[in-house]
């Protein structure tokens, strides 16, 4: 009997084990990684086949190793030290791991918990992302730390506190409200003294802009901007980069500081914040209301923008609802990947951010497709003229999944006439410059960390690829197949299969809606 149980328990580690294995493997006192087509970060065209050496997750050698189509002579390739791993991605295509400018680790309202968001994120070869505010900032501290001692599974994580936000255990005013730049200043030294990374701001009086920036600046922190309409009037994206902010969030505050013949957006006088549907319908009419691409103004604002080294993060991806609501609410993941929490907080609602679908139809959406193509022409001219662009998602709004989302941001920078090498820059290097880490990620180079994205098809020719779902292809027998999806991600030298991450979640949507008997439906269908 004694045996038996022995057996048992036996059986069961090692099932356990398997389990962990199946979704990653590492770190390694070495890790050969071996020919690769090499889609660096730095804007360079692809070469290979090479091999790159990574040991205890810093790279130390990145090599050619032959010719395509000739054989690899294996006497001229890196040596395999003993207990190191190699890994065969022979015909595959690597990339520096991407960064998410803009990525909110779940919320309660959507149901969305950590362990879902990071597999999503971790399965699209995404190992860095900026959390610009969530639930608190020792919350996302909790698991930067568990992400740094890879206790978990989860991108390496920047911290950026909501300007003002206040919690049970970060309580630097005793929950009064910032309403003096001398409160703006000790909230700002107190985010940093707790270990936050930056600030995300949704703008303020100027006063209180001005100093809060200040203080940040001083302190050495990054910071981040959704100029929301309630305070852009008096300070829009112009103000906030004179005054020290590093990156601004979507567009809102850009096209104010674009205005020549009015200072205030035009509001039907019927038009009421609260009201999401007033609140987006309008946006989509905004950019109109500035002055034209290439007038004198319109460079005037850019090129001030670019000397003050100030970084655009779009997430066009975000707001693609708006001109196409059926393609975001039909999108192929939302079966398989969508929690029916998640799934539910989408809904046309009149008290939950993003789901402004009261009366949403053909006038809306062709108002957006103008806004996108003006709003576009300024992020292709900014980039064009050296200025930087990342890519950050959004997710967790507006039928936009975590992972998938990011993939999506990708192709719209395609879309706004980014080379697919430069929306690989914009997704890598660009934003580890942002963040200030580009000595140690973003471009796979000799001396920084192992985060990378591999993936078996060219995402260069079809950025669909690097889809979890893949993309659709017709084979010279006529077989309709799926290719792509990110076949691993590595991030600190740990190989994750990107693949079992994303059955991973499956597995956890399933239970979720055999839990509570749910079966997903469009908006307005019954039984």
């Amino acid at each position: 009997m004694k045996k038996l149980l022995t057996f048992f328990l036996a059986l069961a580690l090692s099932q356990t084990v398997f389990s962990q294995e199946k979704l990653s493997e590492g770190p390694f006192n070495q890790l050969v990684i071996r020919g690769v087509t090499l889609i660096n970060g730095n804007g360079a065209p692809p070469r290979g086949p090479i091999d790159i050496v990574v040991e205890n997750n810093k790279i130390v050698k990145v090599q050619v190793v032959g010719y395509p189509g000739v054989t690899i002579d294996n006497a001229k390739r890196p040596k395999l030290k003993p207990g190191g791993k190699e890994l065969d991605c022979s015909g595959m295509y690597l990339l520096p791991g991407f960064i998410d400018m803009h990525g909110h680790i779940g919320g309660i309202a959507q149901g969305a918990e950590a362990d879902y968001v990071f597999k999503l994120w971790m399965a699209h070869g995404i190992t860095t992302v900026r959390e610009p505010s969530g639930r608190g900032i020792d919350w996302t501290l909790d698991l930067k730390r568990k992400s740094q001692k890879n206790e978990i599974i989860a991108p390496r994580i920047f911290a950026y506190t909501g300007f003002g936000q206040q919690t049970k255990d970060f309580n630097p005013l005793n929950d009064a409200p910032i309403s003096t730049p001398e409160q703006a200043r000790k909230w700002v030294r107190a985010n940093a003294a707790r270990g936050a990374d930056g600030i995300k701001f949704f703008g303020a009086s100027p006063e209180i802009m001005s100093a809060a920036l200040d203080e940040n600046k001083k302190l050495g922190l990054r910071s981040a901007c959704h100029h929301a309409q309630l305070d852009v009037a008096r300070w829009n994206v112009l103000n906030s980069a004179r005054a020290g902010l590093t990156s601004m969030e979507h567009w809102y505050g850009l096209p104010e500081a674009l205005f020549e013949d009015r200072t205030v957006q035009d509001y039907p006088l019927d038009y009421n914040y609260q009201n999401e549907q007033n609140r987006f319908e309008e946006a989509g009419k905004l950019w109109k209301q500035a002055s034209k691409p290439y007038s004198e103004h319109w460079n005037n604002v850019m090129n001030e923008l670019i000397s003050l080294d100030f970084t655009l993060d779009p997430t066009f991806n975000i707001y693609e609802a708006s001109r196409d609501l059926q393609r975001a609410r039909r999108a192929e993941w939302h079966e398989d990947y969508t929690l029916p929490s998640l799934w539910e907080f989408y809904q046309p609602s009149k008290i939950s951010h993003g789901s402004y679908w009261h009366d949403w139809g053909t006038e809306q959406e062709v108002a957006w497709r103008e806004n996108y193509k003006l709003w576009m022409t300024f992020i292709n001219e900014y980039k064009n003229r050296g200025g930087r662009v990342t890519t950050g998602s959004d997710s967790g709004f507006i039928f936009q999944l975590y992972g998938f989302a990011y993939i999506r941001e990708m192709e719209l920078l395609r879309e706004a006439g980014f080379h697919p090498l430069e929306v690989i820059r914009s997704a890598t290097l660009n934003g580890a410059e942002a963040l200030g880490i580009s000595d140690k990620v973003g471009t796979v180079a000799v001396g920084k960390l192992a985060d990378f994205a591999i993936v078996e098809e060219n995402p260069l020719k079809n950025l669909k690829v690097l889809y979890g779902t893949g993309a659709i292809k017709l084979t010279d027998d006529n077989e309709v197949v799926r290719v792509g999806g990110v076949k691993y991600t590595i991030k600190d030298g740990i190989i994750f299969n990107s693949k079992a991450l994303l059955e991973d979640v499956k597995r956890m949507v399933t239970n979720e809606k055999e839990k509570i008997d749910y079966s997903l439906k469009q908006p307005g269908i019954k039984e």
